[in-house]
């Protein structure tokens, strides 16, 4: 898009024609404001999901109760924090579903149980939260996130995406793992998400049939739904027992006893034994900026009508400056993501369906965020989805597990490159993202030499961008 001021005048309800490199939007320096109402219209269907779906939000406070002796109370007024500030993404012009730094948080939680509990431990996270954002907002302001991920070699590309695929998969079905808490419940809820988004038969029934179209604008709510139902009458859950009114965050508590506020700063030595943990850390988000970059890049292919661009410069300067801000204010073990993989692919699978499904990727990025932040307030969505929070972690891991593993393959150009990226994958899912990259690394040079960065295409696989 160009630096001028991009504000077209049309609403989102204007169905002319329209240049594809002109989606409204007001220019403010490398941010591109996009409002609802005025920009883009509300998709029903994804903020209705986005209703549900806030348990997967609120399946971060287990961790966060293990981790740092957080109540209840507390840890969900951080997770309301962090939902607000998911909202800058699509607000600022990157068409993504935020989420998580998910494959990194056993990584986080481990390096912060070396210091004892209590407020050294605390200090530990939030010297982590607060470096590692600046850290992303130094590669974005300077240019050189997107300079990065174009010269990663594609075996290593490969390489990463796939193993954050199987380290998802390894985090539900290890010893401990949700899978062993749900089984029969996560074997249904999965299976019919995987039946709704990538059946064929499924895709052919829906193009038929009214009922069958209307259940698949839905998403993965359908999922959370016969979750809520499946997991008692299974015995691996209670009965939801449903409250009403307004969530009751404790702010108070989380200032006073959990952040820089009550706590003072951090000394200096705990931001420098952070830098390993933080430089590792990045590993997995560069691999969720590939992810999110190749996705919007099909979904670009798909709708000609509108011009989708994903800037890892812009990316990273929005979560890196969510992470430094959620350290000083509500330091939060589940970290702010660059994409929540599984909702991205949901919504451009239905942006990719034409006008008709989705006017506008802003619209519905933002219509989900702004219903799973609708959700995390109301009570009785709150406690309606609380006995399966575990099953809608599941669930979003397994579908970011078979996107990773599938844009990951693609992102190879030759044989070489797809055993570069095996064994890569491989040493990052068993030994960690640092181990990972060094492996792929290793194995470029030995096997390409001169031509590390550029490797090779052997026509394996068809057109590559």
């Amino acid at each position: 898009m160009s630096d001028t001021l991009q504000n077209t005048g049309s609403t989102p309800e204007d169905d002319g024609p329209r240049d594809p490199a002109t989606s409204p939007h007001w220019k403010a320096g490398p941010f591109d404001v996009r409002l609802p109402f005025v920009h883009y219209r509300i998709e029903w269907p994804d903020y209705t999901q986005g209703l549900f779906m806030c348990a997967v939000d609120l399946a971060a406070i287990p961790l966060m109760v293990n981790l740092l002796g957080m109540p209840f109370e507390v840890a969900l007024a951080v997770v309301l924090l962090n939902g607000l500030l998911y909202l800058t993404h699509h607000l600022l012009g990157d068409p993504v579903v935020p989420g998580w730094i998910t494959p990194a948080i056993p990584l986080v939680m481990a390096y912060c149980e070396t210091f004892p509990e209590g407020e050294e431990r605390i200090h530990a996270l939030i010297s982590f939260q607060i470096l590692l954002g600046l850290f992303s907002i130094m590669l974005g302001v300077t240019g050189l996130a997107r300079r990065v991920v174009k010269a990663i070699p594609a075996a290593i590309k490969a390489g990463v995406l796939m193993g954050a695929g199987i380290a998802a998969v390894q985090r539900i079905f290890a010893e401990g793992g949700e899978f062993h808490d749900f089984p029969v419940t996560i074997t249904i809820a999965v299976g019919l998400a995987f039946f709704l988004m990538y059946s064929r038969g499924f895709a052919s029934w829906r193009g038929r049939n009214r009922f069958a179209m209307q259940i698949g604008k839905l998403g993965v709510l359908p999922c959370i739904l016969v979750a809520v139902v499946v997991a008692p009458l299974a015995g691996e859950a209670e009965w939801s027992d449903v409250e009403w009114g307004l969530i009751q965050p404790d702010f108070m508590t989380l200032w006073q006893e959990y952040t820089v506020f009550g706590l003072g700063l951090p000394p200096l030595s705990m931001f420098l034994l952070a830098i390993p943990t933080v430089l590792a850390t990045y590993i997995v988000v560069f691999g969720d900026s590939l992810q999110a970059d190749a996705v919007l890049k099909e979904a670009d292919k798909a709708r000609p009508d509108q011009k989708v661009e994903y800037n890892p410069d812009r990316a990273h300067m929005i979560f890196g400056a969510r992470n430094a801000l959620m350290g000083v204010i509500g330091p939060d073990v589940a970290m702010a993501g660059p994409v929540w993989a599984a909702m991205l692919v949901v919504v451009t699978e239905r942006y990719k369906e034409g006008k008709k499904a989705m006017k506008n990727l802003y619209g519905g990025m933002g219509s989900f965020r702004w219903g799973t932040n609708t959700g995390l307030l109301l009570l009785p969505i709150v406690t309606l989805v609380e006995p399966i929070l575990g099953v809608a972690l599941a669930l979003t891991l397994l579908i970011q597990a078979f996107v990773s593993v599938r844009i990951g393959i693609m992102q190879a150009r030759s044989q070489r490159d797809l055993g570069i990226a095996g064994v890569t994958a491989g040493a990052l899912a068993l030994m960690g993202a640092g181990w990972g990259l060094a492996v792929g690394a290793f194995l470029c040079a030995v096997i390409y030499g001169r031509r590390f960065f550029v490797g090779e295409d052997d026509g394996t696989f068809a057109e590559k961008d």
